[in-house]
């Protein structure tokens, strides 16, 4: 199916910032352009909203980033990292991104979803069978479920361009 893509179309974005943060650093040793990525997968179209789902732990030093994606117009949505006793952690905001996503869709022409996760599998095919939505997904291909990308009317694999999506030097 060929994605359509009209500046009339009314979008919503969806981040997964923990796995984009994720594969930037295991993939290029680098934080990732939120900024540039957003740019390129609206392509011209009506944001609708944008809200990324990021974790915030305890010495805070993501305190900067969050600022960073407000600047960019992104709201955030934040979640304490999980600690349990035997020093697991936890942070997952699958559950709460999906909600959004469903809730949003009835307002929406096409939802991005910004993350490689397959766990958004079940996500994907409902926005489109129930909403009609056309649901396109942003990721490192690399890192990214082959399951996903096949659910999805369209994928943008960052690592087409990765010198674009990362930063260098430490930035964010």
């Amino acid at each position: 199916m060929a994605v359509i893509k009209h500046k009339e179309q009314r979008v919503g974005i969806f981040i997964d910032a923990q796995n984009l943060y994720h594969s930037g650093k295991n993939l290029y040793r680098s934080k990732v352009n939120f900024g540039a990525i957003v740019k390129d997968a609206l392509d011209g179209r009506r944001l609708v909203r944008a809200m990324a789902y990021v974790i915030k732990t305890e010495s805070g030093e993501e305190s900067a980033f969050f600022e960073a994606l407000a600047k960019m117009g992104i709201e955030t949505k934040v979640k304490d990292l999980q600690i349990f006793s035997s020093g697991a952690k936890k942070a997952d905001w699958d559950v709460g991104m999906a909600i959004d996503a469903v809730a949003l869709a009835p307002k929406l022409d096409a939802v991005i979803l910004m993350t490689g996760d397959g766990d958004f599998i079940p996500l994907v095919k409902y926005l489109q069978m129930k909403d009609g939505c056309q649901v396109e997904v942003v990721s490192f291909g690399k890192s990214t479920s082959s399951k996903l990308i096949e659910a999805a009317d369209h994928f943008m694999d960052l690592d087409a361009s990765p010198g674009k999506y990362i930063l260098r030097g430490g930035r964010r």
